[in-house]
């Protein structure tokens, strides 16, 4: 893919978030100011800008629909077939079977419950639970006659009611005998569409505002302070502008500034990554990493807002700060978060105060921060942060109350479960790692400890192998900031650049005891196959002790697409009339492109090669610095990395200085003459 189609393609990313965000952007438009009861008006004069009712409190307007609706009665329906059938019933079953004096009881005592009603027992609740002392009925008028709740029945009461009634010459277990829980059944149905409609129609008398505001009429100026009155004007204010939907071209001039504001939020931090961190700009994964985090809590607020699912300060801004330090440096974190902020604010209730709590917990972070080097840290971090809400949150009550007791005590649950989020960044880290094969330095240092089993491995089997990676980590590291690479990067690298050798210590010069070597009973073609063996068994090994992509990479190119220099100028020199198989003295690479990658590349080869001179002196290094790394050049093995001609003269100079430094003479210490006597 050329440059120009790639630039479009990051292009297209940003504006297909941008697009998302705008889509999905609440339509409400949202009251610009925010204000107290009691407290001064702090922003200019305003004045209504179109007609709109004062509406009357929540509170008020639920005392008044209380008061109006004590003197509504739900509405039943009676069945009065079903006393008729039931006595009708009882007389036919139990005519032959009881004397006339019991028939007569219960067929009167039937008929009384009956026209007292038989309620369902979830009815009968709810009468008592809404405590209802009457209630209307129907009847076959279609008439609604009152009825106490005191004398209604339900199924169990009702055959109560018959033994608790029954005269004294009766005998009760005549009674019981006559199972007459079956002629009792529910006559009275809860007629919830009436009841509704006559409950809302009573409502309905009961205006929701205690006034107009005409157009243009002042409603409060700067320095005032807010009473009551105000206070319900500019709430009712509130309440209309944010549901007003307003004329079609209202809502193509409030999509418009949506649009503007966000895209320019987006172009802004394009531009950001363009112009000062172009090595994130010009990696695609690093764009949608960014991007993501961007959209994934922009896009999560925009939900939390329009389906008023929790408070904002639940969701864990300070995620995207602490997430991107860990991979870059800070003020790619900072300028992330605060565009994310940004975005965030022109949808949140109170977003003055919004900024500052997210503004100074994004701070923290970079604080605390500073110096990544251990997974602690972010534990620690998610500490710092809520401590940092707590404090800002009681320094932005003090400036606006100026009263210890007007502090929420909610928010402090809000920031605890944030805090509980923040927990979970550990594991979060660990996922991105995966997903985009990134390496954060924390990683780095823990895999650069020479305690971790392979390395640990390597100094056993390889105890010259481990000291030659040693050396060019020094190297490496040495030249890392002078050209603007990351220094633990190359370390970490370096020390895993050579483990594929622990396959065949013995064939690698550096690892070979008393002047034995292997290569004398080979071929050229076969110990050169077996040198080259070394990065694919590194990458095997690496792979099998789940070593990340980016330290792999550093053994599939630290020797690029470049020859055995030894075994394929010996090949040539012998057979110089036969063709020579490139392939077969040819490493596999890729050549290295990045910087970090040619960086350990060069450390490789000028560490390997200085152990071959005869003597040290700034000539001699000087000279074979040069050689190898202008050979590297002229091969093309660094065609692909982003160093500049003068990166690479500073590089030169930093080797020849520190080959020097290692290799100098030392004083030799005269022994102690003994006395002659």
């Amino acid at each position: 893919m050329d440059n120009k189609s790639f630039k479009l393609s990051v292009y297209v990313f940003f504006i297909l978030v941008a697009l998302l965000i705008i889509v999905l952007f609440p339509r409400e438009g949202r009251f610009r100011y925010s204000f107290n009861e009691g407290k001064p008006w702090r922003y200019g004069l305003v004045t209504s800008p179109f007609d709109f009712p004062v509406f009357k409190p929540a509170e008020e307007l639920k005392r008044e629909q209380d008061s109006i609706l004590t003197d509504f009665r739900p509405y039943f329906h009676k069945d009065e077939g079903i006393a008729d059938s039931q006595i009708r019933k009882f007389e036919n079953d139990y005519r032959q079977k009881w004397d006339g004096i019991y028939v007569n009881y219960v067929t009167e005592i039937l008929r009384r419950l009956y026209n007292d009603g038989i309620l369902l027992v979830d009815d009968y609740d709810f009468l008592k639970e809404n405590r209802y002392d009457q209630f209307k009925v129907f009847d076959e008028g279609n008439v609604a006659v009152g009825h106490s709740v005191k004398d209604v029945h339900t199924v169990k009461s009702a055959y109560s009611f018959i033994f608790e009634n029954s005269p004294a010459y009766l005998n009760q277990q005549i009674l019981k005998s006559g199972n007459l829980n079956t002629y009792l059944t529910e006559n009275l149905r809860y007629d919830i569409e009436t009841s509704e409609k006559v409950k809302n129609e009573t409502l309905s008398r009961i205006s929701p505002s205690s006034g107009m505001v005409q157009a243009g009429e002042r409603i409060v100026d700067r320095g005032e302070i807010i009473d009551k009155k105000t206070f319900d004007i500019l709430s009712s204010l509130r309440q209309v502008s944010e549901t007003r939907t307003g004329s079609m071209n209202q809502q193509v001039r409030y999509m418009i500034g949506i649009i503007i504001l966000i895209a320019g939020l987006m172009a802004c931090f394009m531009f950001f990554l363009h112009f000062f961190r172009s090595n994130i700009y010009h990696r695609r994964k690093h764009v949608i990493f960014m991007l993501s985090l961007i959209a994934g809590f922009t896009l999560l607020t925009e939900m939390c807002i329009k389906f008023q699912l929790f408070n904002i300060y639940i969701i864990p801004f300070a995620i995207i700060p602490l997430a991107i330090r860990t991979f870059f440096d800070s003020r790619t974190a900072q300028m992330t978060h605060n565009i994310t902020v940004l975005m965030c604010s022109l949808m949140v209730p109170f977003p003055f105060e919004f900024i500052i709590l997210q503004f100074m917990t994004c701070m923290m972070v970079i604080f605390i921060l500073k110096d990544l080097t251990k997974r602690s840290q972010l534990i620690q971090c998610s500490f710092y942060v809520l401590m940092t809400y707590i404090v800002v949150y009681i320094g932005l009550v003090m400036i606006q109350e100026g009263d210890w007791t007007k502090i929420n005590w909610r928010m402090f649950t809000y920031f605890g479960i944030n805090f509980v989020f923040l927990m979970f960044t550990y594991a979060f880290i660990y996922i991105i790692e995966k997903t985009f094969g990134y390496i954060s330095n924390v990683t780095l240092v823990e895999l650069s400890d020479i305690n971790t089993p392979i390395l640990r491995e390597l100094s056993e089997k390889c105890p010259g192998t481990f000291q030659h990676s040693l050396q060019v980590s020094m190297l490496g590291t040495a030249v890392a900031a002078k050209v603007r690479a990351n220094p633990q990067l190359i370390r970490t690298g370096a020390l895993y650049h050579d483990i594929g050798k622990m396959v065949n210590p013995a064939f690698f010069i550096e690892n070979q005891i008393g002047g034995i070597n292997p290569h004398d009973r080979l071929d050229f073609e076969e110990s050169a196959r077996i040198i080259i063996s070394h990065v694919e068994d590194g990458v095997k090994i690496a792979r099998k002790n789940n070593l990340p992509v980016m330290i792999i990479d550093f053994i599939r190119t630290h020797h690029g697409r470049g020859k055995t220099k030894y075994f394929y100028n010996s090949y040539k020199n012998k057979y110089p009339d036969k063709p020579v198989d490139e392939a077969a003295f040819t490493y596999p690479g890729p050549n290295p492109y990045t910087r970090e990658t040619a960086i350990l590349m060069m450390a490789d080869s000028v560490e390997a090669a200085s152990r071959s001179l005869k003597e040290y002196t700034e000539g001699t290094i000087s000279n074979l610095v040069n050689k190898i790394i202008d050979s590297q050049i002229q091969d093309g093995l660094l065609a692909r990395v982003p160093l500049t001609f003068q990166n690479i003269t500073d590089i030169k100079e930093i080797f020849i200085d520190k080959l020097a430094t290692m290799y100098h003479s030392r004083i030799s210490y005269p022994d102690l003459k003994k006395d002659a006597t």
